[in-house]
Protein backbone atom coordinates (compact mmCIF):
# COMPACT_ATOMS: atom_id res chain seq x y z
CA UNK A 1 0.00 0.00 0.00
CA UNK A 2 2.80 2.13 0.93
CA UNK A 3 5.05 1.55 -1.46
CA UNK A 4 2.48 1.93 -4.77
CA UNK A 5 1.63 5.53 -3.22
CA UNK A 6 5.41 6.35 -2.95
CA UNK A 7 6.51 5.10 -6.62
CA UNK A 8 3.41 6.64 -7.78
CA UNK A 9 4.49 10.65 -6.47
CA UNK A 10 8.09 9.90 -7.32
CA UNK A 11 7.24 8.97 -11.00
CA UNK A 12 5.00 12.25 -11.07
CA UNK A 13 7.96 14.46 -9.54
CA UNK A 14 10.30 12.93 -11.96
CA UNK A 15 7.77 14.12 -15.09
CA UNK A 16 7.21 16.72 -14.61
CA UNK A 17 11.23 18.15 -13.69
CA UNK A 18 12.03 16.18 -16.92
CA UNK A 19 9.78 19.23 -18.68
CA UNK A 20 10.70 21.76 -16.96
CA UNK A 21 14.39 20.75 -18.06
CA UNK A 22 13.26 19.97 -22.01
CA UNK A 23 11.24 23.82 -21.70
CA UNK A 24 14.95 25.30 -20.82
CA UNK A 25 16.83 23.58 -23.43
CA UNK A 26 13.96 25.02 -25.91
CA UNK A 27 14.17 28.48 -24.60
CA UNK A 28 18.24 28.45 -24.72
CA UNK A 29 17.87 27.22 -28.71
CA UNK A 30 15.94 30.11 -28.90
CA UNK A 31 17.89 32.57 -27.17
CA UNK A 32 21.17 31.19 -29.67
CA UNK A 33 18.79 31.55 -32.84
CA UNK A 34 18.32 35.31 -31.91
CA UNK A 35 21.90 35.96 -31.45
CA UNK A 36 22.82 34.01 -34.66
CA UNK A 37 20.25 36.47 -36.63
CA UNK A 38 21.99 39.60 -34.56
CA UNK A 39 24.79 39.11 -36.17
CA UNK A 40 23.63 40.47 -39.47
CA UNK A 41 22.26 43.36 -38.63
CA UNK A 42 23.73 46.73 -38.36
CA UNK A 43 24.82 46.51 -34.69
CA UNK A 44 28.18 46.47 -33.22
CA UNK A 45 30.83 43.97 -34.23
CA UNK A 46 32.68 44.20 -31.11
CA UNK A 47 29.57 43.89 -28.90
CA UNK A 48 27.82 41.25 -30.57
CA UNK A 49 31.15 39.57 -30.38
CA UNK A 50 31.36 40.28 -26.52
CA UNK A 51 27.80 39.27 -25.82
CA UNK A 52 28.16 35.93 -27.18
CA UNK A 53 31.54 35.32 -25.54
CA UNK A 54 30.01 36.04 -22.21
CA UNK A 55 27.00 34.04 -22.73
CA UNK A 56 29.08 31.59 -24.39
CA UNK A 57 31.18 31.17 -21.38
CA UNK A 58 28.34 30.97 -18.81
CA UNK A 59 26.52 28.27 -20.49
CA UNK A 60 29.81 26.46 -20.58
CA UNK A 61 30.01 26.26 -17.35
CA UNK A 62 27.54 23.31 -17.04
CA UNK A 63 24.52 22.08 -18.53
CA UNK A 64 22.58 22.95 -15.14
CA UNK A 65 23.57 26.83 -15.20
CA UNK A 66 22.12 29.11 -16.67
CA UNK A 67 22.85 33.07 -16.31
CA UNK A 68 20.32 35.24 -18.04
CA UNK A 69 17.45 36.02 -15.34
CA UNK A 70 14.61 34.79 -17.19
CA UNK A 71 16.07 30.87 -17.12
CA UNK A 72 17.49 31.10 -13.75
CA UNK A 73 14.63 29.32 -12.23
CA UNK A 74 14.28 26.52 -15.00
CA UNK A 75 18.49 26.47 -14.27
CA UNK A 76 17.58 25.51 -10.95
CA UNK A 77 15.35 22.93 -11.94
CA UNK A 78 17.94 21.36 -14.24
CA UNK A 79 20.29 21.23 -11.08
CA UNK A 80 17.72 19.48 -8.81
CA UNK A 81 17.16 16.49 -11.80
CA UNK A 82 20.80 16.06 -11.95
CA UNK A 83 21.03 15.39 -7.84
CA UNK A 84 17.98 13.47 -8.40
CA UNK A 85 20.10 11.36 -10.76
CA UNK A 86 22.66 11.21 -8.25
CA UNK A 87 20.33 9.86 -5.28
CA UNK A 88 19.41 7.51 -8.06
CA UNK A 89 22.47 5.82 -8.60
CA UNK A 90 23.31 5.91 -4.85
CA UNK A 91 19.94 4.14 -4.05
CA UNK A 92 20.42 1.75 -6.71
CA UNK A 93 24.07 0.88 -5.48
CA UNK A 94 22.80 0.28 -1.94
CA UNK A 95 19.76 -2.12 -3.18
CA UNK A 96 16.95 0.87 -2.23
CA UNK A 97 14.06 1.83 -4.56
CA UNK A 98 15.15 5.26 -5.66
CA UNK A 99 11.17 6.09 -5.52
CA UNK A 100 11.53 6.15 -1.89
CA UNK A 101 14.29 8.06 -0.73
CA UNK A 102 12.77 10.73 -2.87
CA UNK A 103 9.53 10.54 -1.31
CA UNK A 104 11.15 10.46 2.21
CA UNK A 105 12.20 13.87 1.82
CA UNK A 106 8.90 15.30 1.56
CA UNK A 107 7.05 13.02 4.41
CA UNK A 108 5.89 14.72 7.34
CA UNK A 109 3.47 12.82 10.75
CA UNK A 110 0.20 14.43 11.02
CA UNK A 111 -2.53 13.83 14.35
CA UNK A 112 -5.97 14.69 13.80
CA UNK A 113 -8.81 13.95 16.44
CA UNK A 114 -11.73 13.11 14.14
CA UNK A 115 -15.37 13.80 15.36
CA UNK A 116 -17.98 11.09 14.61
CA UNK A 117 -20.74 12.78 13.08
CA UNK A 118 -24.23 11.70 11.69
CA UNK A 119 -24.05 9.77 9.13
CA UNK A 120 -20.50 8.64 9.90
CA UNK A 121 -19.12 5.48 9.73
CA UNK A 122 -15.12 4.25 10.32
CA UNK A 123 -14.92 2.89 7.21
CA UNK A 124 -15.91 6.17 5.62
CA UNK A 125 -13.93 8.06 7.56
CA UNK A 126 -10.81 6.62 6.65
CA UNK A 127 -11.62 6.72 3.41
CA UNK A 128 -12.53 10.90 3.43
CA UNK A 129 -8.76 11.28 4.55
CA UNK A 130 -7.40 9.35 1.29
CA UNK A 131 -6.90 5.65 2.02
CA UNK A 132 -8.44 3.15 -0.60
CA UNK A 133 -11.44 1.30 0.58
CA UNK A 134 -10.13 -2.02 0.73
CA UNK A 135 -7.33 -0.82 2.84
CA UNK A 136 -9.69 0.61 5.34
CA UNK A 137 -11.93 -2.45 5.18
CA UNK A 138 -8.57 -4.43 6.12
CA UNK A 139 -7.72 -1.93 8.90
CA UNK A 140 -11.67 -2.56 10.35
CA UNK A 141 -11.31 -5.91 10.17
CA UNK A 142 -8.03 -6.06 12.28
CA UNK A 143 -9.64 -3.44 14.31
CA UNK A 144 -12.78 -6.20 14.99
CA UNK A 145 -10.69 -8.12 17.11
CA UNK A 146 -10.68 -5.72 20.18
CA UNK A 147 -13.11 -3.15 19.06
CA UNK A 148 -16.06 -3.35 16.14
CA UNK A 149 -15.89 0.16 15.15
CA UNK A 150 -19.92 -0.23 13.74
CA UNK A 151 -20.26 0.96 17.33
CA UNK A 152 -18.92 4.76 16.94
CA UNK A 153 -21.04 6.64 18.11
CA UNK A 154 -21.97 10.67 17.36
CA UNK A 155 -19.89 12.98 19.01
CA UNK A 156 -17.01 9.88 19.64
CA UNK A 157 -13.48 11.23 19.28
CA UNK A 158 -11.34 9.17 16.96
CA UNK A 159 -7.32 9.96 16.73
CA UNK A 160 -5.62 8.99 14.02
CA UNK A 161 -1.86 9.34 13.09
CA UNK A 162 -1.01 8.95 9.49
CA UNK A 163 2.37 10.06 7.31
CA UNK A 164 1.70 12.55 4.35
CA UNK A 165 3.35 13.39 1.89
CA UNK A 166 4.05 17.50 2.78
CA UNK A 167 4.36 18.69 -0.89
CA UNK A 168 1.07 17.41 -2.42
CA UNK A 169 -0.79 17.00 1.22
CA UNK A 170 -1.05 13.36 0.36
CA UNK A 171 -1.86 10.41 2.64
CA UNK A 172 0.98 7.97 2.14
CA UNK A 173 -0.02 5.65 5.28
CA UNK A 174 -1.63 5.68 8.79
CA UNK A 175 0.17 4.58 11.28
CA UNK A 176 -1.90 4.47 14.56
CA UNK A 177 -5.83 4.26 15.40
CA UNK A 178 -7.17 4.87 19.35
CA UNK A 179 -10.58 5.61 20.77
CA UNK A 180 -12.13 5.92 24.36
CA UNK A 181 -15.50 5.22 24.12
CA UNK A 182 -15.27 4.63 27.97
CA UNK A 183 -13.31 6.25 30.05
CA UNK A 184 -10.51 4.47 31.34
CA UNK A 185 -10.84 1.94 28.10
CA UNK A 186 -8.85 3.02 25.05
CA UNK A 187 -8.75 0.33 22.26
CA UNK A 188 -5.30 1.18 20.08
CA UNK A 189 -4.78 -0.33 16.13
CA UNK A 190 -1.32 0.38 15.49
CA UNK A 191 1.16 -0.17 12.22
CA UNK A 192 3.96 -2.35 13.47
CA UNK A 193 7.93 -2.25 11.89
CA UNK A 194 7.32 -4.85 10.07
CA UNK A 195 4.25 -3.14 8.42
CA UNK A 196 1.57 -5.57 9.73
CA UNK A 197 -0.99 -3.79 11.84
CA UNK A 198 -1.87 -5.46 15.81
CA UNK A 199 -5.15 -4.40 17.58
CA UNK A 200 -4.86 -4.05 21.34
CA UNK A 201 -6.77 -2.69 24.76
CA UNK A 202 -5.26 -0.56 27.03
CA UNK A 203 -7.45 -0.75 30.65
CA UNK A 204 -6.44 1.97 33.46
CA UNK A 205 -6.95 0.19 36.65
CA UNK A 206 -10.05 1.36 38.29
CA UNK A 207 -10.92 2.41 41.94
CA UNK A 208 -13.68 1.01 43.70
CA UNK A 209 -15.34 3.62 45.93
CA UNK A 210 -18.75 3.76 47.54
CA UNK A 211 -21.30 6.76 47.21
CA UNK A 212 -23.99 7.88 49.69
CA UNK A 213 -27.08 10.03 48.73
CA UNK A 214 -29.87 10.85 50.24
CA UNK A 215 -33.20 13.00 50.25
CA UNK A 216 -36.54 13.51 50.30
CA UNK A 217 -39.71 12.21 47.89
CA UNK A 218 -41.57 14.78 45.93
CA UNK A 219 -43.37 12.96 43.05
CA UNK A 220 -41.86 9.96 41.76
CA UNK A 221 -39.08 7.99 43.83
CA UNK A 222 -37.01 7.65 40.62
CA UNK A 223 -37.39 11.27 39.84
CA UNK A 224 -36.80 12.69 42.99
CA UNK A 225 -33.64 10.20 43.09
CA UNK A 226 -32.52 11.24 39.99
CA UNK A 227 -32.55 15.27 41.02
CA UNK A 228 -30.21 14.03 43.76
CA UNK A 229 -28.22 12.90 41.79
CA UNK A 230 -28.63 9.57 41.37
CA UNK A 231 -27.89 7.40 38.52
CA UNK A 232 -30.97 6.17 36.25
CA UNK A 233 -29.66 2.71 36.83
CA UNK A 234 -29.16 3.08 40.55
CA UNK A 235 -32.53 4.76 41.05
CA UNK A 236 -34.05 1.81 39.00
CA UNK A 237 -32.77 -0.75 41.08
CA UNK A 238 -33.75 0.91 44.48
CA UNK A 239 -37.37 0.92 43.11
CA UNK A 240 -37.14 -2.75 41.90
CA UNK A 241 -35.65 -4.00 45.71
CA UNK A 242 -38.35 -2.18 47.68
CA UNK A 243 -41.15 -3.66 44.74
CA UNK A 244 -41.65 -6.89 46.20
CA UNK A 245 -42.94 -5.14 49.87
CA UNK A 246 -44.52 -1.61 49.07
CA UNK A 247 -46.85 -0.39 46.46
CA UNK A 248 -45.07 2.71 44.85
CA UNK A 249 -48.09 4.10 43.90
CA UNK A 250 -50.36 4.05 46.83
CA UNK A 251 -47.55 3.68 49.79
CA UNK A 252 -45.31 6.63 48.91
CA UNK A 253 -46.63 10.15 49.81
CA UNK A 254 -44.45 13.46 49.55
CA UNK A 255 -42.35 14.23 52.31
CA UNK A 256 -41.44 10.56 52.31
CA UNK A 257 -37.08 9.76 52.32
CA UNK A 258 -34.66 7.75 50.86
CA UNK A 259 -31.11 6.58 51.13
CA UNK A 260 -28.90 4.35 49.13
CA UNK A 261 -25.28 3.91 49.09
CA UNK A 262 -24.19 2.33 45.82
CA UNK A 263 -20.55 1.16 44.40
CA UNK A 264 -18.97 3.26 41.26
CA UNK A 265 -15.87 2.64 39.30
CA UNK A 266 -13.88 5.84 38.64
CA UNK A 267 -10.86 5.99 36.44
CA UNK A 268 -7.14 7.74 37.48
CA UNK A 269 -8.65 10.89 35.93
CA UNK A 270 -11.63 10.96 38.17
CA UNK A 271 -14.07 9.77 35.71
CA UNK A 272 -17.24 7.69 36.81
CA UNK A 273 -16.55 4.33 34.24
CA UNK A 274 -19.48 2.19 36.04
CA UNK A 275 -21.86 2.54 38.46
CA UNK A 276 -22.32 -0.92 40.39
CA UNK A 277 -24.63 -2.40 42.59
CA UNK A 278 -26.73 -1.17 46.06
CA UNK A 279 -24.75 -1.80 49.31
CA UNK A 280 -27.54 -0.08 51.40
CA UNK A 281 -31.02 1.27 50.86
CA UNK A 282 -33.26 3.29 53.17
CA UNK A 283 -36.64 4.10 52.42
CA UNK A 284 -38.63 5.71 55.26
CA UNK A 285 -43.16 6.24 54.46
CA UNK A 286 -44.20 8.41 57.38
CA UNK A 287 -42.56 7.05 60.69
CA UNK A 288 -41.42 3.68 59.72
CA UNK A 289 -38.10 3.36 58.28
CA UNK A 290 -37.29 0.10 55.69
CA UNK A 291 -33.51 -0.60 55.88
CA UNK A 292 -31.97 -3.34 53.66
CA UNK A 293 -28.39 -4.33 52.97
CA UNK A 294 -26.70 -6.18 50.51
CA UNK A 295 -24.81 -9.70 51.24
CA UNK A 296 -23.42 -12.44 49.47
CA UNK A 297 -22.50 -15.28 49.83
CA UNK A 298 -21.15 -17.91 47.06
CA UNK A 299 -23.45 -17.58 44.02
CA UNK A 300 -26.41 -16.06 46.24
CA UNK A 301 -27.15 -12.30 46.40
CA UNK A 302 -29.87 -10.41 48.01
CA UNK A 303 -30.83 -7.85 50.29
CA UNK A 304 -32.28 -8.31 53.71
CA UNK A 305 -33.02 -6.48 57.00
CA UNK A 306 -30.95 -5.70 59.80
CA UNK A 307 -32.01 -9.39 61.08
CA UNK A 308 -31.47 -11.28 58.17
CA UNK A 309 -34.70 -11.24 56.78
CA UNK A 310 -35.57 -11.20 53.19
CA UNK A 311 -37.86 -8.77 52.73
CA UNK A 312 -37.28 -8.70 49.36
CA UNK A 313 -39.24 -12.15 48.60
CA UNK A 314 -42.68 -11.27 48.43
CA UNK A 315 -44.24 -12.84 45.51
CA UNK A 316 -45.03 -9.96 42.94
CA UNK A 317 -48.48 -9.83 42.30
CA UNK A 318 -48.30 -8.26 38.83
CA UNK A 319 -45.10 -9.65 37.47
CA UNK A 320 -45.02 -7.68 34.60
CA UNK A 321 -43.06 -5.10 32.65
CA UNK A 322 -46.21 -2.97 32.10
CA UNK A 323 -46.97 -2.18 35.62
CA UNK A 324 -50.13 -0.02 34.51
CA UNK A 325 -51.74 -3.71 33.04
CA UNK A 326 -55.16 -3.24 34.14
CA UNK A 327 -56.87 -6.09 35.22
CA UNK A 328 -59.43 -7.60 33.09
CA UNK A 329 -60.77 -10.59 35.28
CA UNK A 330 -60.24 -11.17 38.38
CA UNK A 331 -60.24 -14.18 41.08
CA UNK A 332 -63.77 -15.85 41.48
CA UNK A 333 -66.64 -16.99 39.60
CA UNK A 334 -67.23 -15.71 36.43
CA UNK A 335 -69.13 -15.83 33.18
CA UNK A 336 -67.07 -17.16 30.64
CA UNK A 337 -66.76 -14.79 27.63
CA UNK A 338 -65.79 -17.75 24.98
CA UNK A 339 -67.68 -20.79 26.90
CA UNK A 340 -70.50 -18.40 27.34
CA UNK A 341 -71.36 -20.34 31.05
CA UNK A 342 -70.34 -19.44 34.63
CA UNK A 343 -67.11 -21.33 35.70
CA UNK A 344 -64.35 -20.71 38.67
CA UNK A 345 -61.96 -18.35 37.01
CA UNK A 346 -58.54 -19.42 38.94
CA UNK A 347 -56.32 -16.15 38.69
CA UNK A 348 -56.24 -13.01 38.04
CA UNK A 349 -55.88 -11.16 34.32
CA UNK A 350 -53.91 -8.42 33.46
CA UNK A 351 -54.51 -6.89 30.01
CA UNK A 352 -51.43 -5.89 28.02
CA UNK A 353 -49.91 -5.53 24.85
CA UNK A 354 -48.42 -8.30 22.61
CA UNK A 355 -44.80 -9.17 23.77
CA UNK A 356 -44.86 -7.12 27.26
CA UNK A 357 -42.28 -9.36 28.83
CA UNK A 358 -43.42 -11.56 31.67
CA UNK A 359 -41.59 -11.79 34.96
CA UNK A 360 -40.40 -14.61 37.54
CA UNK A 361 -43.12 -13.82 40.39
CA UNK A 362 -40.21 -14.74 42.87
CA UNK A 363 -37.16 -16.93 42.44
CA UNK A 364 -37.72 -20.75 42.45
CA UNK A 365 -37.50 -23.33 39.72
CA UNK A 366 -39.49 -23.89 36.45
CA UNK A 367 -41.29 -27.29 36.55
CA UNK A 368 -43.54 -26.87 33.57
CA UNK A 369 -43.36 -24.83 30.12
CA UNK A 370 -45.45 -26.00 27.53
CA UNK A 371 -48.87 -25.84 25.80
CA UNK A 372 -52.15 -26.37 28.30
CA UNK A 373 -55.67 -26.79 26.61
CA UNK A 374 -57.80 -23.30 27.14
CA UNK A 375 -54.33 -21.85 28.89
CA UNK A 376 -52.11 -22.12 25.60
CA UNK A 377 -48.74 -21.81 26.38
CA UNK A 378 -48.06 -21.86 29.99
CA UNK A 379 -45.33 -21.94 32.85
CA UNK A 380 -45.57 -22.87 36.49
CA UNK A 381 -42.43 -22.34 38.89
CA UNK A 382 -42.27 -23.51 42.35
CA UNK A 383 -40.89 -20.98 44.66
CA UNK A 384 -40.58 -23.37 48.14
CA UNK A 385 -42.51 -26.28 49.94
CA UNK A 386 -45.54 -23.87 49.67
CA UNK A 387 -46.09 -21.93 46.81
CA UNK A 388 -46.11 -21.91 43.12
CA UNK A 389 -47.23 -19.53 40.41
CA UNK A 390 -48.55 -20.35 36.99
CA UNK A 391 -48.36 -17.75 33.58
CA UNK A 392 -50.97 -18.56 30.99
CA UNK A 393 -51.96 -17.23 27.62
CA UNK A 394 -48.03 -16.35 26.74
CA UNK A 395 -46.87 -15.95 22.89
CA UNK A 396 -43.43 -17.47 23.50
CA UNK A 397 -40.98 -18.54 26.12
CA UNK A 398 -37.75 -16.50 26.87
CA UNK A 399 -34.65 -18.10 25.78
CA UNK A 400 -33.55 -21.12 28.41
CA UNK A 401 -36.81 -21.28 29.74
CA UNK A 402 -37.66 -25.18 30.33
CA UNK A 403 -38.37 -27.45 33.45
CA UNK A 404 -35.70 -27.52 36.29
CA UNK A 405 -34.18 -24.37 35.24
CA UNK A 406 -33.51 -21.99 38.12
CA UNK A 407 -35.00 -18.76 37.85
CA UNK A 408 -34.56 -15.37 39.61
CA UNK A 409 -37.46 -12.95 40.81
CA UNK A 410 -38.15 -9.92 37.77
CA UNK A 411 -36.25 -12.71 35.40
CA UNK A 412 -37.88 -12.48 31.98
CA UNK A 413 -39.65 -15.65 31.55
CA UNK A 414 -42.26 -15.35 28.86
CA UNK A 415 -44.15 -12.82 26.80
CA UNK A 416 -47.46 -11.50 26.65
CA UNK A 417 -49.83 -13.24 24.05
CA UNK A 418 -53.22 -14.60 23.62
CA UNK A 419 -52.94 -18.45 23.09
CA UNK A 420 -55.35 -20.92 24.17
CA UNK A 421 -59.09 -19.82 25.29
CA UNK A 422 -58.13 -16.18 24.54
CA UNK A 423 -60.77 -13.38 23.40
CA UNK A 424 -57.22 -10.86 23.52
CA UNK A 425 -53.74 -10.29 24.25
CA UNK A 426 -53.45 -10.63 28.92
CA UNK A 427 -51.43 -12.88 31.04
CA UNK A 428 -53.53 -15.15 33.22
CA UNK A 429 -51.58 -15.33 36.30
CA UNK A 430 -52.20 -18.05 39.37
CA UNK A 431 -50.32 -18.37 42.80
CA UNK A 432 -50.81 -22.13 44.26
CA UNK A 433 -50.26 -22.36 48.31
CA UNK A 434 -50.02 -25.95 48.86
CA UNK A 435 -51.42 -27.48 45.52
CA UNK A 436 -54.64 -24.96 46.32
CA UNK A 437 -54.97 -22.15 43.28
CA UNK A 438 -55.71 -18.86 45.98
CA UNK A 439 -56.41 -15.01 45.16
CA UNK A 440 -53.20 -13.13 43.90
CA UNK A 441 -54.60 -10.00 45.20
CA UNK A 442 -55.33 -10.82 48.76
CA UNK A 443 -52.13 -12.89 49.42
CA UNK A 444 -48.28 -11.91 50.72
CA UNK A 445 -46.46 -15.00 50.89
CA UNK A 446 -42.30 -14.52 51.82
CA UNK A 447 -40.73 -17.36 49.41
CA UNK A 448 -37.12 -16.44 50.36
CA UNK A 449 -34.83 -17.49 52.41
CA UNK A 450 -34.10 -16.05 56.08
CA UNK A 451 -30.45 -16.33 56.84
CA UNK A 452 -29.25 -18.48 59.56
CA UNK A 453 -26.35 -19.98 61.00
CA UNK A 454 -22.86 -19.02 59.95
CA UNK A 455 -24.34 -16.76 57.11
CA UNK A 456 -26.42 -14.72 60.07
CA UNK A 457 -23.03 -14.25 61.43
CA UNK A 458 -21.07 -13.27 58.19
CA UNK A 459 -23.98 -10.80 57.60
CA UNK A 460 -24.48 -9.13 60.78
CA UNK A 461 -20.81 -8.18 60.19
CA UNK A 462 -21.23 -6.69 56.86
CA UNK A 463 -23.92 -4.42 58.50
CA UNK A 464 -21.57 -3.21 61.32
CA UNK A 465 -19.42 -2.39 58.67
CA UNK A 466 -21.74 -0.32 56.49
CA UNK A 467 -23.30 1.33 59.93
CA UNK A 468 -19.49 2.06 60.82
CA UNK A 469 -18.44 3.52 57.59
CA UNK A 470 -21.79 5.70 57.03
CA UNK A 471 -21.70 7.51 60.57
CA UNK A 472 -18.37 8.39 59.19
CA UNK A 473 -19.02 9.55 56.35
CA UNK A 474 -22.11 11.76 57.50
CA UNK A 475 -20.02 13.10 60.33
CA UNK A 476 -17.56 14.25 57.12
CA UNK A 477 -20.44 15.28 55.02
CA UNK A 478 -21.94 17.24 58.22
CA UNK A 479 -18.30 19.28 59.01
CA UNK A 480 -17.76 19.82 55.73
CA UNK A 481 -21.74 21.54 55.43
CA UNK A 482 -21.22 23.39 58.74
CA UNK A 483 -18.09 25.13 57.61
CA UNK A 484 -19.99 26.04 54.55
CA UNK A 485 -22.61 27.67 56.33
CA UNK A 486 -20.34 29.50 58.54
CA UNK A 487 -18.64 30.87 55.24
CA UNK A 488 -21.73 32.08 53.67
CA UNK A 489 -22.56 33.88 56.83
CA UNK A 490 -19.42 35.65 57.06
CA UNK A 491 -19.55 36.81 53.77
CA UNK A 492 -22.78 38.15 54.05
CA UNK A 493 -21.55 40.17 57.29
Amino acid sequence: MDFKRARTTAKRIRQERILLFVYALSITAALLIYIYHNNNVNASFDYDNEFIDEESEEIALGEDSFSLEENLALAETGAEIENLQVIETEAEEEGEPAEEILVAQNLGVNEEAVVVEKGDSFIGILTKMGLEYGDATNLYKTYKKVYDARNIKIGQVINISSVVDTKYSDMMTITKIMTEPTSGTRYILEKQEDGKYEARVEQDELKTETKVVSGTINGTVVGSMKLAGVPQNVAGNFVNIFSYSVDFRKDVKAGDKFEVRYERKTAPNGNVVKTGDIVYAALTLGKVKTELYRFEDGASVDYYNEKGLALKKNLDRKPLEFKKARISSKFGRRFHPILKQYRMHSGVDYAAPMNTKVYASADGTVTAAKWVNGYGNYITIRHNSEYSTGYGHLKSYAKGIRPGVRVKQGQVIAYVGSTGRSTGPHLHFEIIKNGKKIDPLKVKAATGENLSGDKLKKFKKVVEQIKATTATETKVAETVQNSSEKTEKTASN
